[in-house]
């Protein structure tokens, strides 16, 4: 199984929040003490192997100190599309499909972004999501004077992340020097750019105004959330021929851990956070030892089978993050393919995954086994 990066994201943020009355880049403007790049960056991780993110010169390092060691930040250019031409000589070889999202739409979901991903790697060249236009357009000349109206039954509002073939997207930033949108630089090229139905919460962060619409949009006042907190851990086993799996995924090469199920302490401690936040019991009075059914169980029917009870109880998911504690195996190269195999198997839901080890101390850090830790968001269906 390959753990080369095969799919990237670019988030443009190098621009300044002048419009917003900030004398610093608007990737670093903060709602609700989470900052716009925080926000994209959240979402991105969840969908693609790798993010490069383009900082104006002179903020590199507090980017960086925002996202840590999972996202190369590097430093864009004058102009948009030079920062975009700058990010894609920094990708991976590897990568294939590539993400160009700007940091200003920070609230443009995860599902969004797997949508467009989706269909780039069905072997369309170039996807955007867009919205219908509602208003009528008026096209007016330099003195104010509407020149023409357009037909708005044909027009529709561009929106990021836009996905792009890599080859496509370099042929095309090698060809033209700049564009509002990188899908305007393949249009150029004679290539025909897909369009997805795009989502309210994509739009573009750019006046005050802009931030009173985000405020609403995060909290809407009328949803019953509950959360959930989830923790599990088992021992390596000493079964040399006991496989393991982590995070829905078989690991090769890996000693697995002792359990009545498969032992996946990740699925394991989603689970429990899952049937906490409900208030459904915990893993062990829904999957207990003494149920034949569960025995030997892998993670990914559990997670199928708590989704199903917390659904029956009138819940849907808003999130979902585990963290995983281990000094093997390495988390970050499966990463990506962890996020796909849980959300699936939660019909979809939002997920995160992360990884750290202990520094050597505790059972986790001396390698005598693995645990982790979640955390679930769930709504109430009106």
């Amino acid at each position: 199984m390959s753990q080369l990066p095969r799919s990237a994201a670019i988030i443009a943020g190098a621009g300044m929040g002048h419009r917003l009355g900030a004398d610093i880049p608007k990737a670093l403007i903060q709602i609700q003490g989470i900052t716009l790049l925080e926000r994209a960056f959240a979402s991105l991780s969840r969908v693609v192997d790798e993010i490069i993110i383009t900082a104006p010169s002179g903020y590199e390092e507090q980017f960086r100190s925002l996202v840590g060691q999972s996202a190369h930040v590097i430093t864009g250019g004058a102009l948009r599309s030079d920062s975009i031409r700058i990010a894609l000589k920094a990708l991976s070889p590897s990568v294939e499909s590539v993400l160009i999202h700007d940091a200003a739409r920070a609230l443009a979901s995860s599902g969004l972004a797997r949508r467009v991903l989706s269909q780039v790697q069905a072997g369309q060249d170039a996807v955007i999501p867009a919205l219908k236009v509602v208003d009528t357009i008026k096209e007016i000349d330099r003195d104010g004077f509407v020149r023409s109206t357009p037909d708005r039954s044909s027009l529709v509002a561009a929106q990021t992340p836009q996905g792009f073939s890599r080859q496509v997207l370099e042929r095309a930033h090698s060809a033209s020097d700049e564009a509002t949108d990188d899908a305007a630089l393949v249009e150029a090229l004679g290539i025909k750019v897909k369009t997805i139905e795009g989502e309210i919460s994509a739009f573009k962060i750019t006046t005050k105004e802009d931030i009173s619409q985000a405020l609403s949009l995060l909290n809407p006042g009328d949803r019953d959330i509950r959360v959930g907190l989830g923790v599990d851990a088992h021992a390596f086993s000493s079964d040399q021929d006991r496989k393991l799996w982590l995070a829905g995924l078989y690991w090769p090469d890996q000693v697995g851990v002792d359990g009545y199920s498969d032992g996946d302490v990740a699925a394991h401690a989603i689970c429990d956070a899952l049937f906490g936040a409900a208030g459904l019991g915990d893993l062990g009075s829904n999957f207990g030892v003494d149920d034949p059914r569960y025995l030997g169980a892998s993670g990914e029917v559990l997670l199928k089978e708590t989704l199903a009870r917390i659904t029956s109880a009138g819940f849907e998911i808003g999130n979902v993050s585990v963290q995983i504690v281990c000094s093997r195996p390495r988390i970050g190269p499966r990463r990506g393919e962890a996020i796909g195999v849980i959300s699936k198997a939660l019909g979809g839901a939002e997920v995160s995954v992360s990884a750290t080890s202990t520094d050597g101390l505790g059972f986790t850090g001396q390698g005598l086994g693995i645990s982790s830790l979640a955390t679930a968001l769930l709504v109430a269906k009106k």
